[in-house]
């Protein structure tokens, strides 16, 4: 009887697996194709205004309500693959060592995806039909009007695909669990009896966790505002451990939180809803989606290789010059890609092998690139202070001209550092007597290699600067002019476009779906009245300034050493802010510092992100992760030294703006 029923599952199965992908193929392939025209749109508009005086009426209108429609439409795909961000450590080591029990947590957060998605659709489709029944629109009869409908239709469309994505996931889970064929590791039986140890500890964790969260919703409704909140950050801190996907843990727990404090489901789900199709749902957030795409088509051009190929040639004779060069060419790189993970992909390809080849020690090689990399979050155009400007509502534009000074005293910081490992300890650098070996670059090669891409940065951050952009428009004409650069060097086809786009599409939605649940924490934290009371502590503490920086910067970095940075910023900031206008700190000078805290969590163990994304690069056995960790050891320091001085010296940051 069991096996009839495996049999027919693993049968049912194989057709859905046969046709699910390429659903979620195609709808996440038609938001990616939007980010493209509102990309062009925006592009448009800018000229019409330029040329004729004369702006497109509705396209900030027709960009907003697009944002929220072509972030779901690629939430399926974006969960069937796994793109949405967790803390892995913990599932990674299930799934090595106890597979069933790494099942039974998947088997959790799918449940728990669906609970999310189905909380969704029940209150979006009731304001569909409201929407569809009004015949409501944006804009002014006479001027321009847009439909909402069509918009709200793709909403729901994405939401729908997304919960069956995890209903998929659940069914999948319960048919391996009853089948004992575990998809993680194909050797299960040798580990049957941890296995079976496991369950037992799971299945108890599991009754403990439903009655205790039973008797909370029904016999603690007396818990005031801020037991609630406490009760609500401490489950979403557990759930993070276990690996459940951030967002959606960031959504069960805010729901949860909301719940308790106001004592009706309703207000949870209204929330809810309200933070899916409010949050992002505006013209500003489109510079996500438009940065990335920018960023992508910068490095499909190569353009990576080409500014550590020129930086080499300049600065080959100096004693550690190609570990300057990658610094070099990293600030170049992070100033149109903004993006911290990019460039430790990039430059892993691109400088390591070179700095190999040339007699530098490996050691030296992977910290120099995983050190460097970091410069991607904080020199302007910054994904991370594009994040932070949208929760702490401080301008975009204000934070990227801030960004300039200190993201070149960093990158300073960096080769003043490499220069003195060089003469003080160059064994750590290795033999690098090959020298001449470095491929010289003439002054046209130099010229055809930078131009382009220095134009670009001018155009970018020089028309914020200037007032010509916001840095959503500066975002698409970024995107549009990488788009010119990729065509003019022969790296763009139809099947690369393609490629970039739907990776655009699922950075962005991870982001944007990442941002939606903060949205919902932000207001159970509100409702919780925490921040109001930590900031009320602080006070009367006399902690001051200094001593609440002081706490801020550890936190961020103990943080670091566990959570991706956009989801630090987006857990903590809620919680930060309200104390930082008690104290009457600046907004714009504590985005630069929290930039730089939380990037020195990316070189930082056990996590590491940018560390593990240079390992995941190199070759096989090429370098231990610790010499990776040790290798960029010095660059931590270097950022802890910035730190501290841009903490003391918060006019440093408003020298441009």
């Amino acid at each position: 009887m069991l096996s009839r029923a495996t049999g027919n599952s693993i049968r049912l199965f194989g057709l859905v697996q046969a046709l699910w992908p390429n659903v979620v193929a195609w709808t996440a392939g038609a938001g990616s194709f939007w980010i493209f025209v509102m990309m062009g749109l925006i592009c448009a508009d800018i000229a019409s205004r330029g040329l004729f005086n004369h702006p497109i009426p509705g396209v900030p209108e027709f960009v907003a309500m697009s944002i929220v429609g072509c972030t779901f439409l690629q939430l399926g795909l974006a969960i069937r693959t796994g793109r949405l961000m967790r803390v892995e450590m913990v599932l990674r080591k299930a799934e090595e060592h106890v597979p069933t029990a790494a099942r039974v947590f998947h088997l959790v957060f799918s449940l728990a995806g669906v609970f999310v998605f189905l909380e969704i659709l029940l209150w979006a489709i009731p304001d569909f039909v409201d929407a569809y029944r009004e015949g409501e629109f944006v804009g002014a009869e006479g001027a321009f009007t847009i439909p909402v409908v069509p918009f709200k239709a793709a909403f729901i469309l994405g939401c729908a695909l997304a919960l069956v994505q995890f209903v998929v996931f659940v069914l999948s889970d319960i048919a391996a669990l009853v089948s004992r064929r575990v998809a993680f590791d194909a050797t299960a039986e040798a580990s049957a009896g941890r296995e079976s140890r496991a369950q037992v500890w799971l299945a108890i964790l599991a009754f403990v966790g439903i009655i205790g969260g039973y008797i909370a919703l029904n016999f603690l409704a007396d818990l005031s505002p801020v037991q609630a909140g406490i009760i609500s950050i401490f489950g979403m801190l557990l759930l993070l451990a276990t690996g459940m996907p951030i967002a959606i843990a960031l959504i069960v727990l805010s729901f949860i939180g909301i719940w308790l404090v106001r004592g009706s489901p309703v207000i949870a789900e209204n929330s809810l809803g309200l933070a899916a199709t409010g949050s992002i749902g505006t013209y500003q957030f489109a510079v996500i989606p438009l940065f990335v795409l920018m960023g992508l088509l910068v490095d499909l051009a190569d353009v990576g290789r080409d500014a550590f190929a020129v930086a080499a040639s300049l600065l080959r004779k100096l004693r550690g010059g190609l570990g300057v060069a990658t610094v070099f060419a990293n600030a170049i790189f992070a100033a149109i890609t903004g993006s911290s993970i990019a460039s430790a992909a990039v430059f892993t390809r691109v400088a390591v092998p070179q700095m190999a080849k040339h007699g530098y020690s490996r050691r030296f090689s992977v910290g120099v690139v995983a050190g460097s990399s970091v410069l991607g979050m904080l020199i302007p155009p910054s994904l991370l202070l594009i994040v932070y400007g949208l929760i702490s509502e401080v301008s975009v534009g204000s934070l990227f001209i801030a960004a300039i000074i200190p993201g070149l005293m960093l990158s300073g910081a960096f080769i003043v550092g490499i220069l003195m490992i060089g003469y003080l300890a160059p064994s750590f650098i290795g033999k690098t007597e090959q020298i001449d070996a470095v491929e010289q670059v003439s002054g046209r090669d130099i010229l055809v290699n930078l131009l382009p891409i220095l134009a670009l940065v001018t155009m970018v951050i020089g028309g914020i600067y200037m007032g010509l952009f916001t840095p959503t428009e500066s975002g698409a004409v970024g995107a549009f002019g990488a788009l010119v650069i990729a065509l003019l060097r022969g790296r763009l086809t139809f099947e690369t476009l393609r490629r970039v786009l739907m990776e655009t599409g699922q950075i962005s939605a991870s982001i944007l779906f990442l941002m939606i649940a903060a949205s919902l924490y932000s207001r159970m934290l509100t409702l919780s009245t925490i921040p109001m009371n930590v900031a009320d502590y602080i006070g009367d503490a006399g902690f001051g300034m200094f001593g609440f920086l002081t706490l801020y910067i550890l936190i961020l970095i103990a943080l670091g050493m566990i959570l991706d940075s956009v989801s630090i910023i987006l857990i903590v900031l809620p919680i930060m802010l309200p104390i930082l206008a008690t104290l009457g700190g600046d907004p714009l000078w504590f985005g630069i510092v929290t930039v730089i805290a939380v990037e020195i969590g990316l070189l930082t163990p056990p996590f590491g992100l940018s560390i593990y994304v240079v390992k995941g690069t190199l070759p096989d056995k090429f370098a231990t992760l610790q010499d990776i960790f040790l290798g960029a050891a010095p660059f931590v320091l270097a950022m802890l030294a910035v730190t501290i001085v841009i903490a003391a010296f918060p006019a440093i940051t408003r020298i441009l703006v």
